[in-house]
């Protein structure tokens, strides 16, 4: 199963979106990673919210890219406060928090 997630930065407030198959594997990678990335330049990072999308990457890829041209924090905002979010591809269904 491929998931969205939703990541904000505790040390600026940025958003960053992104879809996995291993959830608390790529929210770790994002933590601790040594490669110079976007992620890495505003860590620590933490889990807003996380949704089942599909067992296709391509539908969850199409997924983010919509989420992201919206290029609207309020829209962010309003999935994450959702139990269930319909959008145009797919219904996203949140998965429960991890776990530290």
């Amino acid at each position: 199963m491929f998931f969205i997630y939703f990541l904000e930065s505790i040390a600026d407030g940025h958003y960053y979106v992104g879809h996995t198959d291993g959830l608390a594997r790529r929210v770790e990678e994002h933590n601790s990673s040594d490669h110079p990335t976007y992620t890495s330049k505003h860590r620590p990072w933490k889990l807003l919210a996380a949704y089942e999308v599909s067992e296709e990457r391509g539908v969850t890829m199409n997924v983010e890219k919509f989420i992201k041209k919206q290029k609207s924090r309020t829209f962010i905002n309003k999935i994450c406060e959702s139990e269930v979010f319909d959008l145009p591809m797919a219904q996203l269904v949140r998965v429960p928090k991890l776990r530290d």
